[in-house]
């Protein structure tokens, strides 16, 4: 079926057409500095073709995909997708479903600059049923995901999740288990994996340079602000019912991703605390510390909350080995923003003295996790995670939440098994 036979309401410029059947296009493969490099070509970029990928055409060339964003009034990271998706290379066509059309307009803005033209549905049924998007970009409140998630997946869609997904581990689980029955992947939207900074940390645990992992350390602070105002706390991030959590799983979960990616470890037993230490009028935790045992028998801590101003961040992981120590800071602050990228090590093969470094990549952050998302479906690399990686640092998440609310340390099953924290 031809676009122009598709049932839709057009929110771009009728003239703008679709990128033409035998246009070269030009890549971006969001290649960082010489420092990181011969990591990302060597671990993912030139990685196995997933089974799931989309199939070349005859000529072999893998030809763009069609990218749905499914969403609804003050979607999460809406203005951010729309950005990524606009500048993204490899997507032919957009389309958005949105129940009210509250965000037609917005969309139109947002994706001005993208070359193909722009479909609304008011259904997401519809969408994935005559657009056949092979990737949908769900931008949703935590419980309102899960039943997009499985609709995308029974039509045959990759799925970008903006995390949670999901308020309990057992209804990501059961996605999980439809993705991998469909031979699709369910990623969540957790943009430290293509970070130069994070890639260049797992490429010198990977070679041992830090020999025999035996602590972690990891913090991350945002501002308490947000919590004061009534908005905020008539939303749905503010609802632990509908959100699933506050800070640990909406902010502190990147970290904690962040982690498991760097050491290739996982969790194993949690213990912690999660309270509202403010005492704002929401439902969630503001503040949560929690200490993390690994299958590997590497121990670990993580600290975060709603604590500054409005604006301001500090984030952190610390690495101990047996041959060596790594820091990776961020902080943004009146006075302005800095990073720091520092490690040292005793291993015979590595460079002598404290290294300080500054990994840099071409696109990082959400537009780069969009466009490496996009590049895997495509088959030109491995996917930043996949439905098991997902599920894995959510059950971290849920398993801290039951040890705060028991007073219990509590197992954590690995991703792709069982339903939960036990």
């Amino acid at each position: 079926m031809a676009w122009s036979d598709l049932p839709r309401r057009s929110l771009g410029d009728p003239t703008r057409g679709v990128t033409p059947a035998g246009a070269t296009e030009k890549m971006n493969y969001m290649t960082p500095d010489a420092t990181c490099l011969h990591l990302l070509v060597g671990s993912w970029l030139l990685a196995a073709t997933p089974l799931w990928a989309a199939e070349p055409d005859k000529a072999g060339k893998v030809e763009p995909i069609r990218l749905g964003i499914i969403t609804e009034k003050d979607g999460p990271h809406l203005d951010i997708y729309l950005k990524s998706v606009a500048f993204c290379q490899g997507v032919t066509a957009v389309a958005i479903a949105d129940a009210d059309g509250a965000e037609f307009e917005r969309a139109r803005r947002g994706l001005s600059e993208h070359p193909g033209e722009v479909t609304a549905f008011h259904s997401v049924e519809e969408m994935v049923s005559q657009f056949k998007p092979h990737l949908a970009l769900v931008a949703l409140p935590a419980h309102r995901s899960p039943a997009a998630i499985r609709i995308a997946l029974q039509h045959d869609c990759h799925v970008l999740s903006e995390k949670p997904g999901c308020v309990t581990p057992e209804e990501f689980a059961s996605l999980v288990e439809l993705a991998q029955t469909r031979n699709r992947n369910l990623m969540l939207s957790l943009p430290s994996r293509v970070s130069a900074r994070t890639l260049r940390a797992r490429q010198i645990v990977q070679r041992g340079w830090l020999g025999k992992l035996y602590s972690v350390s990891a913090h991350q602070v945002k501002d308490q602000a947000r919590l004061t105002t009534p908005r905020y706390q008539d939303s749905w991030y503010a609802s632990r019912e509908q959100s699933g959590g506050g800070h640990l799983i909406w902010l502190g979960i990147h970290q904690m991703d962040q982690i498991l990616f760097i050491t290739g470890d996982r969790v194993s037993r949690v213990s912690s605390f999660c309270s509202n230490v403010g005492g704002q009028s929401v439902e969630i935790e503001d503040a949560e510390t929690v200490s993390l045992q690994f299958k590997s028998g590497m121990v670990g801590t993580f600290h975060g909350g709603y604590f500054l101003e409005g604006g301001m961040m500090e984030a952190g992981v610390t690495l101990w080995g047996s041959r060596g120590w790594l820091r990776i800071n961020a902080h943004r602050r009146p006075d302005g923003s800095d990073e720091s990228f520092q490690w040292y090590s005793t291993h015979e093969q590595a460079p002598r003295g404290v290294q300080t470094e500054s990994p840099r990549s071409e696109s990082g952050g959400y537009e780069g996790f969009v466009q490496a998302a996009v590049d895997a479906v495509r088959g030109l690399r491995e996917a930043p995670l996949s439905a098991a990686d997902s599920l894995t640092v959510l059950r971290v998440i849920f398993a801290a939440y039951r040890s705060s609310e028991t007073g219990r340390a509590q197992t954590v099953l690995p991703g792709a098994e069982g339903s939960g924290a036990r």
